[in-house]
């Protein structure tokens, strides 16, 4: 075996420790399945719902006016396996109820495409459909559905009725297909002629399966840094993704949750970046079935851009160090009284960017040394220092740039994800 293999099983063997102590979550209780010790649900893949919004020109964005007599697939990556599955739907920002007609799971094949006899008819308390009140969500009955660890699966919905406005996940940076119909069972792609870089109300695949290591689910929650912005579409290299590759590649899959929203604000809710991170975070990274640890990565929008003016994104208020802190503890009390495990991750340097100016750096410092010196979170993932330039603290190093002196690239990525290893180690 490598040195680098053998490390990887130490860190692993060690983060499952730290994960095996954390209480169950409410929702992890709520979500047994009375089917055996050791077998529970995880969130094998999750995203953070979103108010209908333009987007910044991705291609065609259906949130606005929303979907009449069509069907939607929606591609995603599982981070786990297990014998079952249940998906999650959201109408959180919608303003009416949503008519869910009809609603398969199945085997991704290429496209749009599945494989041959994989689709399988979920149900909603027994029945084919189902109605989503406006600010709600609800999730699937359990099916036979065996899965394993980076499978992708294809989720299809049939939206038979007008539903207005959607709640939707912008930045998926993954492919969505439309048609005009039911054709939820279609083997092929061919009605499939609409595309989308945008996911609309599915926002979680959950696998039934056995937890040997204790080690539940894993919560990324944050900003374009979790979500993975800079990310060819469909590489599924996101931070997250890069986590959920590390722990299949050392033997102990585990599922990982991936709750960042791009731009999004740790104080200041946005019309197109979503709700606050402060309030969200109870429903986004809490609320998931069996999490045991949550990473937190969020605050830099609210100091970089801190005094912009003339946007339509919302508030820009100014930040000062003690604003992002105090938001910082409101996330480790909210996940504390809920028995969890809680990582901090240090700002990420934006010397060169948009954000940058001395005043915001000094603003960046300051809560980056209460992150890794204030022992108020169980461990520190500290990105800033694991994508610096050696030659500069405050600015990337160039290896690992996207090329906005901002945003990691796929390296840059890789290396967060290994970071978020060695943090739960630490702990």
């Amino acid at each position: 075996m490598s040195t680098k293999k053998m490390h990887l099983k130490a860190v692993l063997a060690a983060a499952s420790v730290l994960l095996a102590t954390a209480a169950p979550s409410a929702a992890e209780s709520s979500g047994r399945s009375g089917g055996g010790a050791g077998e529970d649900w995880s969130a094998s893949w999750a995203t953070a719902p979103q108010y209908p919004w333009t987007g910044f020109g991705q291609t065609p964005n259906w949130s606005l006016e929303g979907f009449e007599d069509h069907s939607v697939r929606q591609v995603v990556r599982l981070s786990s396996g297990g014998a079952r599955a249940r998906i999650r739907l959201s109408n959180r920002h919608g303003t009416q109820p949503l008519r869910i007609a009809g609603a398969t799971i199945a085997k991704a094949a290429e496209g749009p495409s599945i494989v041959a006899g994989s689709a399988r008819p979920l149900k909603f308390d027994g029945r084919p459909s189902t109605t989503i009140p406006a600010g709600d969500e609800t999730r699937s009955d359990p099916v036979d559905f065996a899965s394993s660890p980076l499978d992708e699966v294809t989720v299809t919905l049939y939206l038979e009725a007008a539903t207005g406005p959607a709640t939707y996940h912008n930045a998926a940076q993954t492919t969505t297909y439309r048609a005009p119909g039911d054709h939820r069972f279609d083997r092929g792609g061919d009605a499939y002629a609409e595309r989308s870089e945008s996911w609309y109300y599915l926002t979680g695949v959950e696998v039934l399966g056995r937890f040997d290591a204790g080690a539940g689910t894993v919560v990324a929650f944050g900003d374009s840094l979790t979500d993975g912005y800079g990310m060819a579409v469909g590489a599924d290299n996101r931070y997250p993704d890069e986590l959920a590759e590390l722990y299949v590649e050392a033997g102990q899959p585990t599922a990982v949750a991936n709750l960042g929203i791009n731009g999004n604000k740790l104080r200041v809710s946005s019309p197109c970046f979503g709700p606050s991170g402060v309030d969200r975070f109870h429903i986004d990274a809490l609320d998931q079935p069996a999490v045991r640890a949550v990473v937190v990565s969020i605050g830099l929008n609210d100091i970089g851009s801190g005094g912009w003016t003339g946007t339509t994104c919302g508030a820009n208020p100014v930040v000062t160090a003690a604003d992002v802190i105090n938001g910082h503890r409101r996330l480790i009390r909210l996940a504390r009284d809920r028995g969890l495990k809680v990582i901090g991750a240090t700002l990420t340097p934006m010397k060169g960017s948009d954000y940058f100016s001395s005043e915001k750096e000094d603003v960046r410092d300051a809560v980056n040394a209460w992150i890794r010196t204030s022992g108020e979170y169980d461990a520190v993932a500290d990105f800033e220092r694991a994508l610096a330039s050696p030659d500069d603290r405050d600015a990337l190093n160039p290896a690992y740039d996207h090329g906005d002196h901002l945003h990691p690239n796929d390296a840059g990525r890789r290396v967060l994800a290994e970071t978020v290893l060695a943090a739960l180690e630490g702990a």
